[in-house]
């Protein structure tokens, strides 16, 4: 995998320390792309095998929902 480097730039208090750092709105948002995408693949991987419910479970679910 090449990773390319993220621009950045920081940003500093009056006493130089480093306090935040500020990138550009699309490397942000592949970013968060990125760790929703390995959450949600960590929620897969820990789901408890008798919580699935089949294709007529699901839809009996689905129809149950408040839907707006």
């Amino acid at each position: 995998m090449n990773m390319k480097a993220i621009k950045k730039q920081y940003v500093t208090d009056e006493n130089n320390n480093v306090v935040a750092v500020q990138m550009d709105i699309e490397t942000f948002k592949k970013i968060e792309r990125v760790l929703e995408d390995y959450a949600l693949g960590k929620l897969i991987k820990e789901n408890d095998e008798k919580d699935n419910l089949d294709l007529n479970e699901a839809r009996h679910y689905y129809n149950k929902l408040n839907k707006k």
